[in-house]
């Protein structure tokens, strides 16, 4: 049977993302620090982050027609977030481009999300001018977001070109493609208002909030949870272009951060660095963990370490993306639990076999099954693919996430794997973040991945690639024993290998593909 969220429903207005936004300022509001740029030591209060706005969707309006694509690629900054709002104002989508993506891969994202600009940080130009290059577009397609003007001398207000919010695409960010091929996710400005209407409480965060923003912010958690929601609980966004724990150290010591929403190769190298003694470190209330699942012993070795509250939340791109939260508010949700059903959402947990519906459970947690998720949240569908919506979004509106989760009588859900991840041993299903999460407990384990290994009539065995602590030394054996000494024996890791670093995405998500590759 479905199960709702335990949370009252939520009004959503049918206004653009960004007079959801900045509609509103009050004249105390104008004066609050919005966007510290730590990397280019500009601070924007939100007066003059509304001016920027204003300015730059101006001049996109001019050359761009209400509707057309454009594309933003580069690191957290204040240009960064005065271009995409500045977009978003005049009715321009935004196609947000990894730091990452080499040439080929920015030409495809101008293809296929039909993109006609490209803006770009100087540190990524080349990648974005050889893509806009291979995709076919005219020498000037490529700008240089330093162009974008912080401190404009006028800036006459701009009237908002969004004209259907509940339709109008908003924000087309691609999928991570760590199973499939990468897929532009329509986003409405509704979906994304949405997503903040059922965000507006669960984190505390407020206009006393400084809140860090270290995940991309050109990946949807990064874009939702840290931008836009800080923008609208009128808080201190404080930018870092990549991740260093002593740099983010230093950040908190003298920001004065509050939360710190990240992923989990954040959590290890808190839960485990000894860089933390004789920190203050004091102003952190809460810590955030998405994007990919977070080992309970880890969320209690950050909050004992830190002295405040780790909560997960869970989500999808398709979900704009935040379907599940654990709230500050409510205590006795287990630390591995990605938490409760936003409000404005259904969801069913389906077993992905027999099709049977597991629900919530009078005492202890259900039976696993696949999460599926229906609400105001969830996108339009894929661009121009049919069949891979038609896949993901049923008949009903849900839709079917690829993650294995439980729920228990609360109504707090547990990722438990991924659909497609699941390693299949003799007829039994292993989930390698179990295996994961039990080698993360080992002191002389600094991070690791589990994939399976085929091993002849469909089955896998399971393989874990393992980076050791600075200063550890750790054998195959050793690995093999300490997980042998605590699972079933099909659980067994049957090989280890060392590596450097587990590869992952910039949200945070392991790409075990690569490492199946390897």
């Amino acid at each position: 049977m479905p199960f709702t969220s335990p949370f009252p429903p939520v009004d959503i207005p049918d206004i653009s993302i960004v007079t959801y936004l900045l509609g509103e300022l009050s004249e105390d509001d104008a004066h609050r620090r919005a966007v510290v740029d730590l990397h280019a030591g500009v601070t924007l209060t939100y007066g003059e982050l509304s001016s920027a706005v204003d300015h730059f969707a101006a001049a996109i309006a001019a050359d761009t027609d209400n509707g057309e694509t454009v594309a933003l690629m580069g690191p957290n900054s204040a240009r960064w977030v005065v271009a995409y709002l500045g977009a978003l104002k005049a009715g321009v989508v935004v196609t947000p481009v990894t730091t990452l993506a080499n040439a080929s891969e920015v030409a495809k994202q101008l293809t296929a999300s039909k993109a006609m600009k490209i803006y770009a940080d100087p540190v990524v130009l080349e990648a974005a001018r050889a893509g806009a290059e291979q995709a076919g577009l005219d020498a000037g397609a490529a700008r240089d977001l330093d162009s974008v003007d912080l401190s404009p001398e006028t800036a006459t207000p701009f009237v908002d070109r969004v004209v259907a919010p509940v339709t109008q695409v908003a924000t087309l960010p691609f999928s991570s493609g760590t199973t499939a091929l990468p897929k532009g996710v329509s986003l409405t400005h509704r979906n994304l208002v949405a997503n903040l209407c059922q965000l507006d409480e669960p984190l505390g965060i407020d206009h006393h909030s400084a809140v860090l923003g270290l995940l991309p912010f050109a990946h949807i958690y990064g874009m939702t949870v840290v931008v836009n929601l800080s923008l609208r609980r009128r808080a201190t966004i404080v930018t870092m272009r990549s991740f260093d724990l002593d740099t983010l150290l230093d950040v908190i010591e003298r920001e004065r951060l509050t939360h710190l929403p990240v992923a989990p190769p954040v959590m290890v190298a808190i839960g485990k660095s000894p860089s933390l003694d004789g920190r203050d470190l004091s102003s952190v209330r809460l810590v955030l963990s998405g994007a990919a699942p977070l080992d309970a012993t880890l969320a209690g070795a950050v909050a004992t370490r830190l002295g405040c509250a780790v909560r997960q939340a869970y989500g999808m791109t398709e979900m704009s993306p935040v379907s599940h939260i654990a709230p500050l508010s409510v205590d006795n949700i287990a630390p591995a639990s990605v938490g409760l059903t936003v409000a404005n959402m259904t969801c069913k947990l389906v077993d992905p076999e027999t099709g049977q519906e597991r629900g919530l459970p009078q005492s202890g947690v259900s039976e696993r099954g696949e999460l599926w998720c229906k609400g105001p949240n969830v996108m339009l569908g894929y661009l121009d693919n049919p069949t891979a919506t038609a896949t993901t979004l049923d008949a009903e509106g849900y839709l079917h996430t690829g993650d294995i989760a439980v729920v228990d009588s609360q109504g707090a859900v547990t990722i438990v794997d991924r659909l497609k991840e699941l390693i299949k041993y003799k007829g039994y299903q292993v989930a390698p973040a179990e295996i994961e999460g039990l080698l993360l407990e080992h002191p002389d384990i600094a991070d690791v991945a589990v994939v399976g290994d085929p091993i002849g009539d469909g089955d896998e065995a399971p393989h874990a690639y393992v980076v050791v602590a600075p200063g550890a030394i750790i054998d195959e054996d050793t690995v093999l024993s300490y997980v042998q000494e605590r699972v079933a024996p099909y659980k067994k890791v049957r090989a280890v290998s060392f590596i450097d670093a587990v590869p992952k995405s910039a949200s945070g998500k392991i790409l075990r593909r690569t490492l199946r590759k390897s």
